[in-house]
């Protein structure tokens, strides 16, 4: 027989930007909650691995529950991340039309991000799209600015919503793939990897496991469709290349690729869209690679003279629904957060918020607590956003560690290293660890540093 100590008020399952944001909004009420997540660290799935943009809503579907979401998480998150020093840049972005079909979608562009409330859109002749972006490829006809479309660190927003759960009191569990569910009378029970859990209420944010999971309350809303992007990573010097996000205005061949500077001062090319069957296949392919460089070099011919530094993939957990599916049911206490996609990085706050309305609404207390502590002061990995430790003499000064490099590519201190692993969510392996301070994300992508890195996971973990 379970104790009341035993039993947490609400288990929100799955460790990416959503279900920590929920897990945040719930651990700031009296609720007692449990964040669960099946991989050994939070936002190492989907989360990890995708354009990092922190989105307007102004291409959503008008009226959807998404666009309504997209834009209040956009406000929300761009709060949150001025509070906690999550890096973003306000680029701007660029639609680019090639084509008269191109050309003559751009008022309906514009008008359709009018209904979602965003008016600052504005439709530029040839000129300007090429005074914005001089080096793009010959015959672009006319472009539509958005000028709020930014870029933002999508590694330190999971990590920040996760560290803020778990100082507001949230119990934080990785490697607990939840294989089962019994619904009881006072409470359900989760079956995991690493033993049972126990919660009055489920929230169901396990991405590409979330129709699994689904099934497990008895029902079949939907089924997910691991969705490979395949994006392309160039080096630092090519980012004058591309000052502002370049879109591609969508067509009846489909969105397009885009081409985008990326927080850390690198260019990004891509994705792909490809339906599988698999849902851990997150390689890399010969095909897409041929893809975005024929399209890549269409559109930015220089950049495709400098060299690419990395290629990387994520899967995206895409439904047969146009919206998302964030429903209650109030029987079996369980909420459902699934379909969420890609937007999920902007609007994850607002569906942490949202989720807490819904369960308002089933007659849950989520009175906000009057005591909650501050939120986290995060690390910067941005390149041109603040000042990193390496450029700090106060900080250096104060502790030699900040100043002594260990990846010369992303200039990453000991100090920064040596931080992660203190923090309240430290790294379990060498991919948790270049997602706290990107060591062995540049250039020579680990062959120079990653041995002194590896000794440095290895002593940290041997400390334990």
């Amino acid at each position: 027989m379970n104790t009341a100590s035993d039993v947490a008020d609400v288990v929100v399952v799955g460790g990416g930007i959503v279900g920590c944001a929920i897990a945040r909004a719930l651990a700031g009420t009296s609720l007692s909650v449990t964040l669960v997540e099946a991989r050994d660290d939070i936002g190492d799935g989907t989360s990890k691995a995708n354009t990092a943009l922190l989105h307007t809503g102004f291409d959503a579907t008008p009226g959807t529950l998404e666009s309504r979401l997209v834009a209040r998480g956009y406000e929300l998150l761009g709060d949150y991340a001025q509070q906690t020093g999550i890096p973003v840049e306000r680029t701007g972005a660029l639609l680019v039309a090639w084509t008269d079909e191109e050309v003559g979608a751009l008022p309906g562009l514009k008008e359709k991000a009018e209904r979602n409330s965003y008016h600052r859109c504005e439709i530029v002749s040839s000129d300007e799209v090429y005074r914005q972006v001089p080096d793009l490829g010959p015959g672009a006809l006319a472009g539509l600015t958005v000028p709020d479309e930014s870029i933002i660190c999508t590694w330190t927003t999971n990590l920040a919503l996760a560290t803020d759960a778990v100082t507001r009191g949230a119990r934080l569990l990785c490697g607990a793939r939840v294989t089962g569910a019994v619904v009881g009378k006072e409470h359900t029970t989760l079956h995991t990897t690493r033993g049972a859990i126990h919660g009055r209420w489920v929230v169901n944010a396990a991405g590409l496991g979330s129709d699994y999971l689904d099934a497990e309350f008895g029902h079949h809303r939907f089924t997910v469709t691991p969705r490979r992007g395949e994006l392309l990573v160039f080096d630092k010097l090519t980012r004058p290349m591309v000052p502002v996000i370049v879109l591609a205005v969508p067509s009846s061949r489909g969105k397009g690729v885009l081409v985008s500077p990326t927080i850390y001062g690198n260019v990004m090319v891509g994705p792909t869209s490809e339906n599988l069957d698999d849902r851990t296949a997150t390689g890399t392919s010969e095909e897409g690679l041929d893809f975005l460089v024929s399209k890549g070099r269409a559109l930015i011919p220089p950049l495709f003279e400098e060299e690419i530094t990395a290629t990387y993939a994520g899967l995206r957990a895409a439904t047969e629904h146009n919206d998302y599916l964030i429903e209650v049911d109030s029987q079996a206490r369980y909420v459902l957060v699934g379909g969420i996609r890609s937007t999920g990085l902007t609007s994850g706050m607002a569906i942490g918020e949202y989720v807490t309305e819904l369960l308002q609404g089933a007659g849950v207390d989520v009175t906000p607590r009057p005591d909650l502590p501050p939120p986290p002061s995060m690390p910067n990995l941005g390149e041109h956003v603040g000042i990193r430790p390496y450029q700090d003499g106060d900080r250096i000064a104060a502790d030699a560690e900040y100043g002594r490099i260990v990846c010369f590519c992303e200039r990453v201190t000991a100090g920064e290293v040596r931080d992660a692993f203190s923090s309240p969510i430290p790294p379990s392996d060498l991919d948790g660890l270049r997602r706290r301070t990107r060591v062995m994300n540049g250039r020579c992508q680990g062959f120079y540093c990653g041995a002194r890195t590896r000794a440095l996971l290895d002593a940290q973990c041997g400390a334990q």
